[in-house]
């Protein structure tokens, strides 16, 4: 479970911003909202989180953080010697234009609160930390400094980190978390965390269509497939049945290599692709996942994923969820993260979008909802609703449209009219 995620200086983001699940006071919809913790100083934490803004507000790089922050978590050990991070801090400052980015996340694992984070430049990891709270006090496991002039790597352990603590510091180069380096060499203590970046935390790219190959590889299972078949079926989609076919082909891929910058690439296999039964009366018809519209493509991508986070207490990060969706489906996938059904689990989604009809008392929390905006320097801001302090009951759809919370564009006064007169 996810916790809070501070940033400062990457793209946009200029000064430290933190994007917290931790639930206010609120006693609205806390039962299907929130997760009951046993925490010191925390007791809910928010089970989603909705991110607006204009566009080029920031929203898209707060979420790219995140997802660059589990790539170096995941990748960096993999990297050659002096192999670079795709890093990019802010460039309208002279001053933090070559200082290092920070990322930190709080993360709740079985019951400990860790306290995680780093900051690098292209080149290297300059710091990185570790905090653990199995109590009230946090228990420091490593802080680790690299000297940039000399690439030498310094970690000084604490007693409550054991196992080969000095042959994971020899091991870790400058360009290379000691967090992952450990865990390559098997600790124990550090494997949980690094695990949760690799397996508990999913984000999926800005816009675009999905790949639909884990929801194909889902359905294989005859519960499972009945469930996106439901989902669909909910959604309005006349969809009777989905099986699937083998064929070769060429598959597609984007990813983010262990720098951070984007790859694609084309790899000829053996695909298995999903076929859709369409019902129309008497008359039964298949058609091939291209043939659907883009709409049900996307939904049919999400199915499987979605199913699987929330099963297995994932954290899903999706930008401009709302995208080629209708309003009544988003607020449905929006309602399964919060479904009673799914008290026992602890899937979390945190999303971008523009679509307001969530701004909705009866969906979403007031301390479920974020907006960032630029300001007059041209850094981004991240801002809680809350700051803004809505009295219950207001109408937040109405606030946000007409600026109350900020984060929504505004055009200059005259500048239509002054473009119209130069069309003249």
């Amino acid at each position: 479970m996810l916790l809070a995620f501070r940033l400062r200086n990457y793209r946009s983001f200029r000064d430290e911003c933190t994007l917290s699940m931790v639930a206010s006071t609120d006693k609205d919809l806390t039962d299907t909202n929130t997760f009951a913790l046993a925490l010191p100083g925390i007791s809910r934490a928010l089970r989603s989180a909705a991110i607006y803004g204009a566009n080029a507000s920031g929203k898209s790089n707060l979420l790219k953080a995140l997802a660059l922050m589990r790539g170096v978590v995941v990748e960096s050990f993999a990297l050659q010697p002096g192999q670079q991070y795709y890093v990019q801090p802010f460039r309208l400052d002279a001053a933090t234009a070559t200082e290092p980015t920070m990322f930190e996340a709080e993360i709740l694992i079985d019951g400990a609160r860790y306290q995680y984070g780093f900051e690098f430049t292209q080149q290297a990891i300059v710091a990185e930390w570790l905090n653990v709270y199995q109590k009230a006090k946090p228990q420091n496991w490593f802080d680790r400094k690299t000297d940039l002039a000399t690439g030498k790597v310094s970690v000084i352990t604490g007693t409550h980190l054991t196992g080969q603590k000095r042959v994971w510091a020899e091991a870790t180069r400058p360009n290379a978390l000691f967090l992952s380096t450990a865990a390559q060499f098997n600790s124990e203590q550090l494997q949980s965390l690094f695990a949760w970046f690799a397996n508990n935390l999913v984000v999926m790219p800005e816009g675009g269509l999905i790949s639909p190959e884990f929801s194909t590889g889902y359905i294989q299972d005859a519960v499972r497939n009945k469930a996106i078949v439901s989902m669909m079926s909910a959604a309005d989609i006349a969809i009777s049945s989905i099986t699937t076919v083998r064929q070769r082909g060429f598959e597609h891929h984007v990813e983010l290599d262990p720098t951070g910058r984007p790859a694609a690439r084309m790899d000829e296999r053996d695909l298995v692709l999903p076929r859709f039964m369409h019902s129309s009366g008497k008359l039964d018809v298949e058609f091939d996942f291209q043939d659907e519209s883009f709409g049900s493509q996307k939904l049919f991508a999400l199915a499987g994923p979605l199913l699987d986070i929330i099963a297995n207490r994932k954290v899903l990060v999706i930008d401009e969820l709302d995208r080629s969706l209708h309003p009544l489906l988003m607020r449905q996938i929006v309602k399964m993260f919060q479904d009673p059904r799914q008290w026992q689990r602890g899937g979390q989604l945190i999303f971008s979008t523009h679509d307001t009809s969530i701004m909705d008392p009866t969906i979403m929390r007031r301390d479920q909802f974020w907006f960032t905006e630029k300001r007059a320097d041209q850094s981004s801001v991240l801002v809680p609703l809350t700051e803004f302090s809505p009295r219950k009951g207001e109408a937040l759809e109405k606030g946000y449209l007409s600026g109350r919370y900020g984060g929504v564009p505004i055009l200059e006064d005259g500048l239509l009219h002054e473009v119209g007169r130069a069309e003249q």
